[in-house]
């Protein structure tokens, strides 16, 4: 079974958080952000390079960089 992370959802997939495992300083931005276990997260768009992509989290759509979302695990298989 492979890992399934936020920068692989594609635009209008939806998934629930399952962690976030990212270096300290992130993943206190991703807490805040609402990225807890448990959490809806639905990717919106991405930009035309692929980088940042944006995702409606808790009702509000927030941008990541593809390297900053690897670091928050979903539930799930790709």
């Amino acid at each position: 079974m492979s890992t399934l992370s936020l920068n692989m959802l594609q635009v209008g997939q939806s998934a629930r958080v399952e962690a976030v495992a990212a270096r300290p300083d992130l993943q206190r931005r991703l807490l805040d952000l609402g990225l807890i276990p448990g959490t809806a997260v639905t990717c919106t768009a991405k930009s035309p390079a692929g980088d940042p992509a944006a995702y409606l989290i808790r009702g509000a759509v927030i941008a990541l960089r593809s390297r900053d979302a690897a670091g928050v695990r979903l539930e799930g298989e790709p």
